[in-house]
């Protein structure tokens, strides 16, 4: 079986861990259940296939029952805590304590670096900068900026970048781009992260609604759309973005970093669930 921090799910360590033990023993989720506690046979057996959850507060007591001590028992714990967090915030708060447990163990984290890296804007801005700057200084980049930055905040930034792999520096104390372009891939810690990115980019869009017209370009459409359409519309802006990468990866140098944000979202309820409920019909999911 794998080490744990090669998890991010805890259903899927839970399941492995049960494959594991059927394979040497007679084991079943009736005995497994036991061992917990549970007085549902299947109770677990519906935790790996979704349909139930595992609470915070039972977690400990099912990682006892695999026979996890020390640190993998404190991180199949905060792996429960990172799933059934209610906000991103509190998401946040799971993944790095997970991170910092790792760290004091000398453990790398699936997705750590991922994870810091779409937490703030600086990273994509300074990766692309310090690539297309050659010799400059981190003061010399923070004045390249168009945000309020400090030659010491490049610096911490320039330092992650290197150590996450995804700037190299050469002899010269230039910075080279190890990858052309990033994707978020498939860490389900990641989008967390980039949701606060998207949000400091979202700030900042607002306030460049007041540069000049010749070096900013905005527009938007307001759309009735059924599912259906609102479905075609994503894979349309997909493609999109990929074009759109296409053509800047065409060029090898840079005279300027922008950002391009591309938006769909709802202003408005389903007003076929209005109509529904107007008629009489009761909502399953609604409380009465």
């Amino acid at each position: 079986m794998k080490a744990i921090v090669e998890y991010t799910d805890y259903r899927k360590f839970i399941r492995d861990y049960y494959e594991e033990r059927k394979r040497c023993s007679a084991f079943t989720w009736r005995e497994f259940a036991r061992n917990v506690g549970f007085s549902s046979a299947v109770y677990l057996k519906y935790v790996c296939e979704g349909k139930k959850n595992l609470s915070v507060s039972a977690a400990g007591s099912v990682a006892s029952a695999m026979g996890l001590v020390g640190f993998d028992y404190e991180y199949f714990v905060l792996m429960v805590s990172y799933a059934h967090a209610k906000n991103d915030k509190a998401k946040r708060a799971a993944f790095e304590q997970r991170c910092a447990l790792a760290m004091a163990h000398k453990v790398r984290v699936l997705g750590n670096e991922e994870f810091d890296y779409f937490k703030s804007w600086r990273n994509p801005v300074i990766r692309e900068l310090a690539s297309h700057m050659p010799g400059a200084k981190p003061l010399d980049i923070a004045r390249a900026c168009k945000q309020k930055i400090s030659a010491a905040e490049v610096s911490e930034t320039l330092d992650f970048l290197v150590k996450a792999k995804l700037l190299k520096k050469d002899e010269s104390g230039s910075y080279q781009q190890t990858d052309k372009a990033i994707s978020m891939g498939k860490v389900d810690a990641v989008p967390v992260a980039a949701r606060e990115m998207q949000r400091q980019m979202g700030e900042f869009a607002v306030a460049a609604l007041d540069l000049p017209l010749s070096e900013r370009d905005m527009s938007g459409i307001t759309l009735g759309l059924t599912h259906r359409a609102y479905e075609r519309i994503k894979n349309e802006l997909a493609d999109c973005r990929r074009r759109i990468m296409a053509i800047a990866v065409e060029d090898d140098d840079t005279e300027q970093v922008y950002r391009l944000n591309m938006q769909l979202f709802p202003m408005s309820e389903n007003i076929k669930d209005y109509g529904r409920l107007n008629k009489g019909e009761t909502d399953e999911n609604q409380v009465v």
